[in-house]
């Protein structure tokens, strides 16, 4: 059972707190006790030493007037009238503490004999004050002891009732910091609580957790943190669910087809020709490129797509890959031109980028109407390298121009794959600016269309 039982940060905090104000309570108590007992005993020793000098001037009077010590031997009464009258006097009072004499003393006479006193050994340490007459003549001595403790009972209970009432104090204390220790212990925990719970949800799965940041300290910030988190991890949920629609969707029409035509083949229905097998081929083409889009893009997501980056010129990279369309747009028919500066300077990966510049020309023979044009421009400063691909209509919407470059994406989702594509190149483009450090957007064109631009930082290793 005591295996079992599991102790909270709310309970640690508030034990480690409350403990440490008892430590500092008791350890204030006893310091003050020690110094209220010691200065009481100080304060004590130095009344009775100023009663010491005031009784030995009263008997110099005394002594003088009779003119010896016959008066004064056996006269318990007669000091303590004495003594009476220095509490009395108003001159004596005002520095003497009250309450009296605390400790023995006794008067000596020249020969050291008690005169008043205990019949007891004098004390070693004890204090002594001379008697002296007129003249200047010592006649005798008054010796207090010293006081190493409290004997008189009224400073004793004195002493028991502010003991008894530092304890009280101290365990009042101990209650109101016991209180407040666990309403701050509660507070200070509970965004942690929070978080605690979030995390809890979002281990089991659910995203849409999300916690009060209630507060612009660490915690606050960690909380801002875990709500950024939660976000990403319900925004990658929402793709990787759409992403897994979208590319069983994609496969399941080409399938469709191939079977339809050799279930079509194989019940006579229809013959086999070479216009059927290429029918077939193009289906089969149309599954391997999409495959191949997709095993490229999650090559490029998880970073292991291989670059090879080093200096070389944008500018035949570009002749190359709209040299290799041509054809396909005299046949669309769209009119592909160029403005090209004499060399542009590129850190990067020519395979790479060449396959960035075919899907954007692949991506704009697709989406371009029949008549169209399309114009590259490329613009090299010292600050990289800007390019511009401008076609002509259709264009897009705002909202569209956003979801561009997302995955399975096609501005027209009536456009069949022939005509669409897979959806996945502007995808893979994206992802191969980044690799560069460059960004690439997408905007309306002057033509009707849409403006593709793309900036790759100039960067020299």
């Amino acid at each position: 059972m005591l295996a079992k039982l599991r102790i909270g940060i709310t309970a640690k905090l508030f034990a480690a707190i409350l403990s440490t104000c008892m430590l500092v309570l008791v350890t204030m108590h006893w310091g003050v006790r020690l110094s209220f007992e010691h200065g009481f005993v100080d304060y004590i020793k130095r009344g009775n030493e100023q009663r010491l000098i005031l009784l030995a001037n009263a008997l110099g009077d005394e002594y003088q007037q009779h003119g010896s010590w016959d008066f004064l031997r056996n006269n318990n009464k007669l000091v303590y009238n004495i003594l009476h009258s220095l509490e009395q006097n108003p001159d004596a009072n005002a520095q003497l503490p009250p309450h009296g004499w605390r400790t023995p003393f006794w008067i000596i006479d020249r020969q050291s004999t008690v005169m008043i006193g205990p019949r007891t050994p004098l004390p070693p340490e004890s204090s002594r004050r001379s008697i002296t007459t007129g003249d200047g003549t010592v006649v005798g001595w008054v010796i207090g002891s010293p006081p190493e403790r409290l004997t008189r009972s009224a400073d004793i209970n004195f002493d028991q009732q502010q003991r008894r009432t530092s304890w009280m104090i101290v365990g009042l204390t101990m209650l109101l910091a016991a209180l407040v220790t666990w309403l701050m212990s509660r507070g200070l925990l509970a965004p942690v609580k929070r978080l605690v719970e979030g995390t809890h949800h979002l281990a089991a799965g659910n995203f849409t957790s999300r916690v009060e940041a209630s507060s612009r300290d660490e915690l606050g910030r960690l909380a801002q943190d875990f709500n950024r988190l939660a976000s990403t991890l319900e925004k990658n949920e929402s793709m990787r669910r759409a992403f897994m629609a979208d590319i069983s969707h994609e496969l399941r029409t080409p399938l469709a087809i191939l079977r339809g035509e050799l279930e079509a083949i194989q019940d006579g229905v229809r013959k086999l020709t070479p216009q059927s097998i290429m029918s077939l081929q193009g289906e089969v083409a149309t599954l391997t490129k999409l495959v191949d889009d997709v095993h490229q893009l999650s090559l490029s997501d998880e970073g292991a797509l291989a670059y090879r980056k080093g200096h070389t010129d944008l500018v035949p990279l570009l002749e190359l890959a709209s040299g290799n369309f041509r054809h396909l747009f005299t046949q669309h028919p769209l009119t592909l031109t160029l403005s090209l500066p004499q060399q542009a300077a590129q850190f990067g990966d020519p395979d790479r980028l060449i396959q960035l510049f075919t899907n954007l020309l692949e991506n704009s023979l697709r989406y371009t109407d029949p008549g169209g044009t399309l114009h590259i421009t490329l613009l090299s400063s010292s600050d990289g390298n800007l390019l511009h691909f401008d076609d002509s209509a259709p264009g897009i919407g705002d909202r569209q121009r956003e979801q561009i470059f997302d995955r399975f994406y096609r501005a027209d989702a009536s456009r069949s794959r022939a005509s669409g594509g897979s959806g996945l190149g502007l995808a893979i483009c994206q992802n191969i600016v980044e690799a560069h450090d460059g960004t690439i957007v997408a905007d309306h064109s002057a033509a009707g269309g849409v403006r593709i631009t793309i900036h790759l930082p100039s960067k020299t290793h």
